[in-house]
Order: C-alpha cells, then structure tokens, then sequence
C-alpha cells in the first residue's frame, strides 16, 4: 500500500482489531498566555550579545521577534536549540519552551550543492521542519546513502532538489520528494547548513538574570505555540503522555521518515476519549492531520502505541 494513499472508507468498514479500551487521558489545564509578562533570553548561536524577546503567540511571530532584536530578516533563521549553542537536534525548538529555558538562533550558513545518485531505496535521513517554511536534516542513519555523501550534515536545510524550491513546504512533502525519487536516478539537493561559530564550549553569555549559578531549562510549565496561533502555557506532560507521544514520534519517523515532537503531541490530543482506531482514525479525518494522508496500517500502527502507552505498557 502507498504511504501516501488511504481510504476512509476501508477505515469505517473494517473490524477493529485492538481491543484495548483504556481510558483516555484527560489533556492538562491551559492558563491564556499574557504576552506582556513572559519574556526570553536569546543568543545567536555563533556568539552574540544576550536579547530579550517577548509578544509572540506562535513560531513565526518567534523568529520576527529574535530578528527584530538583531537586526536581520527573519528568514536568516534555520531554527532554534534550547539551552545549547551547538547542533543538537535533541534539543531543537518544537512547539514548546519551557518558562525558563535559552534560546540559541542558527542563522543561515553557506550553501552547498551535492549532485547524488539514488543507488539505494532508501537516502536514510530524517526530516523535520522549523515551523516557519524549512526543512532540514535532523538525523541520518549510520552506513546508509547521505551517510557516505561528503559535506552533507545533520541540520542542512533542504533547500532545493533539482530545479523544485522546497522553501514553504512541510516536512512530509520533502520526505516524499525524496522517497518518490526512482532508484538509479541522479539528482542534485541545494543545500544550506547552519553558521559555524568560531569558537566552542560555549555556554550563555552575559546573562542578564544571572545573580547565581543557574540551571536552564528546569521548569515544568511550558509555553506551547500552537498552530493556530493561539498560546498557551501547560504543565510538562505526565509519564504515560510523554511515552505515548514519544512512540508516536518514533512511527512518525519510522513510517515517514520524519521528525516532529509537536505533530506527535497533536496526534496524541486527537485520541483522547477515543475508545477504538476507528474513533481515532474519523478524528484524524477531520482535522488538518488529514492532509499527512495516513494509511490504514499506519493508523492501526498509531493507535498499538496509544493503547500501549494508555495500558503504561511503554514506561
């Protein structure tokens, strides 16, 4: 079955075949964010004076913001790490900051153009995306394809594959313009790859806040920038969530061969209160999940993970 295709149809027609019906868990408390009292730390990555940001509900509204305290267009960014300066695609900004957490801004680099040939089924990359228009290279797996490829590095931007602009598109458009092209074909990926910053072992510098020792990132209420725009600040999420939101991300990955911690949370959100895959997979239906164009397998594969972690069989 094509990744990509799936009947809805052959969703409500077919029996369910899991029968754990764990209760659902309920999503925690939001708390309407008040913008004028929340301000963050920042730094360019590549070393910089400390800035101080504030009034954004969403990512894009983040990036003007850093660009406005720096004095660059914002499309600069390729995206932003928490509490590291370096290239640490564990610590990428998704759709959360913790209250206390620092932020790193990798600016565009120089850019590259790597002509490949698709000797392999599969390049083994993993794709996310910055929330603002760019995918780029989160991982890449050991001995494969990209592997071997010289000047190919994890937080690349994927800018363009042959003559086709990727700026605008989702991580899953780039993941399957790569996995559609035919074995033996040669191709060319422009890429451009994060400043390098001239010196390493950095830490925050010139930190307003810091009267004593302090520990980044140590909070547990998170500001979440949701994709409508609306924020919101949470609590972290409980051990049985973020074990079912950690599966999902991982089938995300496996399956589609991306990456995206606030993709997997809203998949997570959509089974609450739902009782079997079918009920999951109408939710998927009709949200904007729809347009990922899940298979009925995948779906099955998604709500296994649900169950498993609603079941604490995942902790």
């Amino acid at each position: 079955m094509p990744l990509f295709n799936k009947s809805k149809a052959s969703r409500k027609e077919a029996e369910e075949p899991l029968g754990n019906s764990s209760a659902s868990h309920s999503a925690p408390p939001e708390t309407p964010v008040q913008k004028a009292k929340l301000v963050f730390h920042c730094q360019q990555a590549q070393g910089s004076p400390t800035g101080i940001i504030s009034d954004f509900s969403n990512i894009k509204e983040l990036y003007q913001q850093i660009a406005n305290c720096y004095d660059f267009p914002p499309e600069e960014i390729l995206f932003c790490t928490l509490n590291t300066h370096k290239v640490d695609m564990s610590k990428l900004l998704g759709g959360q900051i913790g209250l206390d957490d620092f932020l790193f801004v990798h600016r565009k680099g120089r850019a590259k153009e790597i002509e490949m040939t698709k000797s392999e089924d599969a390049l083994g990359l993993t794709i996310t995306d910055n929330g603002a228009g760019y995918a780029f290279i989160k991982r890449i797996r050991e001995g494969s394809l990209i592997h071997a490829a010289k000047y190919i590095e994890v937080g690349d931007h994927i800018e363009r594959i042959d003559e086709v602009n990727l700026v605008g598109k989702r991580h899953f458009e780039v993941a399957k313009m790569l996995k559609d092209i035919p074995k033996g074909a040669v191709f060319t990926m422009r890429l451009v790859e994060p400043l390098k910053a001239g010196f390493a072992n950095i830490g925050p510098r010139g930190d307003p806040r810091k009267t004593k020792k302090q520990t980044y990132g140590s909070g547990k209420e998170t500001l979440r920038l949701r994709a409508d725009g609306n924020a919101a600040i949470e609590q972290e999420p409980d051990g049985t969530t973020q074990a079912g939101i950690d599966k999902i991300n991982n089938l995300l990955e496996s399956f589609m061969g991306i990456n995206d911690s606030e993709l997997a949370t809203l998949i997570w959100e959509k089974s609450e209160g739902k009782k079997n895959s079918m009920e999951f997979a109408e939710a998927i239906d009709e949200s904007d999940l729809e347009e990922l164009a899940f298979t009925d397998d995948f779906i099955i594969e998604l709500w296994g993970a649900i169950t498993d972690a609603r079941a604490g069989r995942l902790r």
